[in-house]
Order: C-alpha cells, then sequence, then structure tokens
C-alpha cells in the first residue's frame, strides 16, 4: 500500500511538472504575400473550407483548442501541426516550385476524394471541419481547375 501511494505521489508531480514544459505555437498573424489566396483565385466558399478544414495543420496559423493547454496532448497537436506543414503549407504555396505546386494540387483533389483528409482524429475533435458531399466537390473541383489552368 505504502509503495502505491509512492508511485502516485511521483505520478501526480511528474504530471504536474510537464504542464510547464509548453510546445511553442503555430501562430503568424501577418499575410504573407506566397499564401495561396494571394497566389490563385480561391473562391470565398472554398477558402471558408479550406480556412475551416484545412488551416490549423497546414498553415502558419493554428486555432488551438482548449486541450492544447494540457501536456502530453499540446506536445502530439505540436509534432501534429509539424507535420502537416512540412507536407502542405498553404502560407508558403506559392514559394513552391511549380512541379511542387501542381504536385500538392492533385494531392489536395485526391485526399478530399478518397476521404483521408481531413483526418479523422480532427473531425472527430472539430465537427465544422467535416466536409459534406458538395463541400468535397467544391475542394476538388477548385483544385483540379487550379492545376490546370497552371499547365
Amino acid at each position: 500500500m505504502i509503495l502505491l501511494k509512492k508511485v502516485l505521489i511521483a505520478l501526480l508531480i511528474v504530471v504536474v511538472a510537464i504542464q510547464f514544459i509548453q510546445p511553442v505555437r503555430n501562430s503568424n498573424q501577418q499575410k504573407i504575400a506566397s499564401g495561396i489566396t494571394k497566389q490563385y483565385t480561391v473562391p470565398s466558399n472554398v477558402e471558408v473550407l479550406l480556412r475551416t478544414a484545412c488551416y490549423d495543420c497546414h498553415s502558419n496559423n493554428t486555432r488551438y483548442p482548449w486541450y492544447a493547454n494540457i501536456q502530453p496532448m499540446g506536445w502530439l497537436l505540436a509534432n501534429h501541426i509539424k507535420d502537416g506543414k512540412a507536407e502542405l503549407n498553404f502560407d508558403e504555396f506559392g514559394s513552391y516550385s511549380k512541379r511542387r505546386q501542381l504536385s500538392k494540387l492533385k494531392s489536395i483533389a485526391g485526399s478530399v476524394k478518397d476521404g483521408s483528409m481531413p483526418i479523422a482524429s480532427y473531425t472527430s475533435m472539430h465537427r465544422d471541419a467535416k466536409l459534406s458531399t458538395e463541400n468535397k466537390a467544391l475542394i476538388i473541383d477548385w483544385a483540379t481547375r487550379t492545376r490546370n489552368n497552371m499547365k
């Protein structure tokens, strides 16, 4: 019983201590000239969908939920955002080579079409990010049309 009490106290101390180790926030309020909306025509309805369903992980500005302040959830979110931005960053889209832009637009259409984006763990916590069939079609059509216009 005494050993269990010591283990629980030690665990509590660790949980409290890790709360003071906060990851860096993904927040840059500056309008970036290389952002996709500055480089290409993005209809307002598509832009709203992208901001709602994609930008938290694929831009330089994340809307953080309350649980991002609780560790280790904050660390997991920070890692997820880092990986998402490495794959595609809408705020830096214009700095990509034309070949990479074409590839990313194709990937956007494909990922939305096959349902792999936005990911289920995100849409389960952010119900507004779940894309309807009509919303998926809007994004797919926009990405495909933009890609075709670039060729």
